[in-house]
């Protein structure tokens, strides 16, 4: 399955109700991955600008946004960006396959 990594930022309610109550949110942020046939592999809370990072995999695109956009729509979190990630061995076949096309491709202004 294909592997994404989301960073955001947590919207100040959910800040404030996580101060006054505090929640382990790997374990809700797993079902939601479940629920769409997909699978956490890493949940971080980060000490940088974003405030948490997660690592999952789901099987398309179009489920990875179905989970986002309810992340999103409940409003805790804010300013998400994922980014779909390949590995090792997915990297060197995109390698591969550049290699086979890439002497045919012209770029912009080289005719």
């Amino acid at each position: 399955m294909p592997i994404y990594i989301c960073q955001g930022h947590y919207s100040r309610d959910a800040l404030r109700g996580m101060l006054a109550k505090p929640e382990n949110r790997e374990t809700a942020v797993a079902k939601l991955f479940e629920m769409v046939g997909g699978r956490l592999l890493a949940w971080y809370f980060t000490l940088d600008e974003n405030g948490w990072l997660v690592i999952a995999e789901t099987p398309d695109e179009r489920t990875m946004s179905a989970a986002m956009i309810v992340a999103l729509a409940g409003g805790g979190v804010t300013d998400m960006k994922t980014t779909a990630v390949l590995t090792s061995s997915e990297a060197m076949e995109a390698f591969r396959t550049a290699g086979d096309i890439g002497g045919s491709f012209k770029s912009a202004g080289q005719g």
